[in-house]
């Protein structure tokens, strides 16, 4: 029997209805980060204070992930991504009307990481309709939330200076996840082919490999790149060069567009060159691009240097995710909730180490040489790593193996 491509398998509006999904919660997933140079108008904050309100959110989505997981597993992917939306609406209401304090700004933070979690449900939902032959490019569709970021970066400090009002931004992105609401429960739908629920026994067999946790780090290192200074470019913008907060984001947008775009192209690579090859480069180059950028250079120097390390980050996301199923095969589902919350723990820390280098030395310099430094240990990493994988379910540069053998696997 022929094999049906892409678009005549699957279901298309549960694949649409997961984008709509992911897109819109990556976008309030987000909003703290442009909104913080605004929001530190009316509560005054050290850059550590800022640098924890804008990790808080990643930190959030992290642990919720896990939680989020575990209800795909044993309620369905579809009733856990309608839970969720309706749990980001809290954070939604209280910065809205009921945000007095820092403290309570902390906590309303803290609970947009209901929509980071998103990951936990969206991309299950979206690849269990799909063979396997299919289920990477349904994942990539799925989870090409990217521009949810530039949504927010680009237009939440225009509203709140439109309106006057950051709380206003709030209460504006209750609508969005409001509509994807209603069009996603009328239009997604569950698999006739659950799989059934993982077991603790699952996850620690696992994480009992020590390739687990290196991709683990491998992802921390990319995806924590990239949302992480996503998060906070637009306090560095305005702290270190002085940029209104609306340029400021504006700078951050064409940085993130760059990470946006190339996340496919590093997937496509990869498969064209070898995974293991592609991250050679993007290690190295964001490497250097971090180091480049602690020299502080003129504005449109360290433009064009970030907008080629985050392109290098991006591209490195795909590249992790083109490895991933060739050695996780049959636990790809686990492995990307496990990798997901790895990379949402780097998003965490990337601010915590900027913002509180910055406050005890007055300078992005040491922050900036220190993320260079752990991209380039990855690359160390990954060069001693490839060595073991070649031959084993890898071909040289990290092209997939026709035939992998599996007993030498341990799986």
């Amino acid at each position: 029997m022929e094999k049906k491509g892409f678009w005549q398998s699957g279901h298309k509006p549960t694949l649409f209805s997961a984008f709509l999904y992911f897109d819109v919660s990556f976008m309030i997933w987000v909003l703290i980060g442009p909104l913080a140079v605004i929001i530190a108008a009316d509560y005054p904050m050290d850059p550590v204070q800022k640098a924890n309100l804008v990790a808080l959110p990643i930190l959030g989505g992290s642990i919720l992930r896990l939680v989020l997981g575990f209800m795909t597993d044993y309620i369905g992917p579809k009733r856990t991504a309608q839970i969720g939306m309706l749990l980001t609406l809290v954070p939604l209401i209280m910065g809205w009307k009921f945000v007095h304090s820092l403290d309570q700004l902390y906590i309303v933070a803290l609970l947009l990481g209901f929509a980071g979690a998103s990951f936990a449900a969206a991309l299950p939902l979206a690849s269990q309709w799909y063979t396997k032959e299919h289920q990477s490019l349904a994942m990539g569709i799925a989870g090409a939330d990217n521009s949810g970021t530039v949504i927010s970066t680009l237009f939440a400090n225009r509203l709140a200076q439109h309106y006057g009002s950051w709380e206003v931004v709030f209460g504006l992105a209750i609508i969005p996840i409001a509509v994807v609401f209603i069009l996603f429960t009328i239009f997604a739908k569950n698999s006739p082919n659950l799989p059934a629920p993982k077991t603790l026994s699952q996850y620690a067999r696992v994480l009992s490999q020590g390739d687990a946790w290196v991709f683990c780090t491998f992802y921390c290192v990319t995806f924590g790149g990239f949302v992480g200074l996503s998060n906070y470019l637009t306090i560095f913008f305005n702290t270190e060069y002085g940029l209104a907060p609306v340029r400021a984001a504006d700078f951050t947008t064409f940085c993130v567009i760059a990470g946006s775009f190339f996340r496919p192209v590093g997937g496509y690579l990869s498969d064209k060159i070898g995974g293991t090859r592609m991250l050679t480069i993007l290690y190295g180059g964001a490497g250097i691009m971090l180091a480049a950028v602690a020299t502080i250079p003129p504005l449109p120097v360290v433009l064009i240097i970030l907008f080629v390390g985050m392109m290098c980050l991006g591209a490195g996301n795909g590249s992790v995710f083109q490895l991933v199923p060739q050695r996780f095969g049959n636990e790809l589902g686990l492995m990307t909730g496990i990798i997901g919350a790895a990379g949402g723990l780097g998003s965490y820390a990337l601010p915590l180490v900027l913002g509180k280098l910055y406050q005890s030395t007055g300078s992005y310099a040491p922050g900036f040489l220190i993320l260079s430094g752990v991209t380039l240990c990855s690359l160390i990493l990954l060069t001693v790593m490839q060595l073991s994988w070649r031959n084993k379910w890898m071909d040289k540069g990290g092209k997939a193996r026709l035939e992998p053998i599996t007993e030498q696997l341990n799986v």
